[in-house]
């Protein structure tokens, strides 16, 4: 492995993290092509084994080749191709780790090929991972999830069950959610719409309706941070039709709902969405791990009001931005979520603008600007907010649009 180029692991773990074979790789190359292109293709089998010889390192793809794997992977040419693993942008593979060397240990001491224990590992570090998604920075995490997805890859070649098929299917398709929704946070779509194709077909193949809801509620997200609000709608109202009634995914896609109708200024339909989700989350306990990106805790219930009713432009939306904010930076309200904070103060500075309280909502949009915490799906957010205070003429919007630029880098 010494020998083998730093461009050549990365292709091999790019489809791993896939869960692609190589022959599935072939073909997804081949429908990556244009019509020329393609029908210049050699034969799958061929292409294959030039597959097999490219994740070998015995020499590199060249064109057209090189531009059809950036296009599959969502990566550019020197994220993908280059020799130097120092250089990698954020968010790129890094194999290794001490955690998957720990499950690859644990289940040779096990003498399984896959068994009970080594799924109950994996299925333990899906939930670890999800619950450090609120406080990990998305290009940090999304390495270790990538990690994980190459360590269940080589897993499906293993003698297995079905049962134990099946689990590992859900595995996959929890991790493959989470490196979509890591992806979104980077504002890097492409990779993000692999992710989730990805997702969506192993919860198909697991028979798991709520991996398959959250993969539709994620994509209505992704449709919010762009402006798409009609296919937003659609999207959440269709997770609530596939998720099992009561579950996180349906009460998040309801809450999304709620959000989506906001930005399309339905007073009436965004408040019928906030009594649903308030009628779906007022019996439910506060779970385990809180934390947990795809467990919904009944405290987020407040932060989305928050959100919801500063984007209707509703006069409550300063109170409950206030309370959430609150209670997110006292000791009593649980360990330091700071984008959540970020989100609330955002919320926060929005309800400030309605309530005619431009200065103060400068100083909390730069707080929040300044953070460090400030991921770029909610650079929209930011940006909405200081346009609204430079129209105020506030003296601090000059501060805020430098703290803004140098936040961003240059576009």
């Amino acid at each position: 492995m010494d020998d083998v180029p730093a461009w050549a692991v990365r292709l091999r773990a790019e489809r791993r993290g896939k869960l692609w074979t190589q022959r599935e790789m072939a073909k997804r190359l081949a429908d990556a092509a244009d019509g020329r292109t393609r029908a210049r293709f050699p034969e799958r089998e061929s292409l294959t084994r030039m597959i097999k010889d490219w994740e070998a390192g015995r020499h590199q793809p060249k064109d057209p080749y090189r531009v059809l794997y950036c296009r599959v992977f969502g990566m550019d040419e020197s994220e993908l191709f280059g020799d130097d693993p120092d250089s990698m942008p954020p968010g790129s593979t890094h194999l290794g780790g001490d955690e998957i060397e720990a499950l690859e240990l644990a289940r040779r001491v096990a003498a399984s090929d896959v068994g009970a224990e080594t799924l109950d590992r994996m299925e333990s570090a899906v939930d670890d991972l999800a619950t450090a998604y609120p406080g990990t920075p998305p290009a940090e995490l999304l390495n270790r999830v990538r990690e994980h997805l190459s360590y269940v890859s080589h897993l499906f070649d293993a003698k297995k069950t079905i049962s134990e098929h099946r689990r590992l299917l859900t595995v996959g398709g929890w991790l493959s959610l989470l490196a979509s929704t890591c992806h979104i946070d980077l504002r890097q779509f492409r990779a993000a719409t692999t992710w989730l194709q990805t997702a969506s077909q192993l919860a198909e193949h697991a028979e798991h309706p709520e991996i398959a809801a959250w993969c539709l509620e994620t994509e209505a997200w992704r449709a919010v941070t762009t402006g798409d609000y009609r296919r937003a709608l659609a999207l959440s109202q269709g997770a609530q039709t596939v998720a099992p009634r009561g579950s996180s995914a349906y009460i998040q896609a309801t809450a999304q709902e709620g959000r989506v109708w906001a930005r399309l200024g339905a007073g009436p339909e965004t408040r019928d969405a906030l009594a649903r989700v308030d009628r779906l989350v007022s019996p439910l306990p506060m779970p385990d791990s809180p934390e947990h990106h795809y467990r919904y805790d009944p405290t987020k219930r407040d932060a989305y009001v928050a959100t919801t009713l500063s984007w209707l432009g509703d006069p409550a939306a300063e109170s409950y931005a206030r309370q959430v904010l609150g209670r997110l930076e006292t000791v009593a309200g649980g360990p330091p979520r700071p984008r959540r904070a970020v989100s609330a103060r955002l919320d926060l500075a929005l309800a400030l603008i309605a309530a005619d309280k431009p200065d103060e909502a400068g100083q909390v949009t730069l707080t929040a600007v300044t953070s460090g915490s400030l991921v770029p799906s909610n650079y929209w957010r930011a940006r909405e907010v200081i346009s609204a205070v430079e129209a105020h003429r506030v003296p601090e919007a000059v501060e805020l649009r430098e703290a803004y630029r140098e936040l961003i880098g240059p576009q």
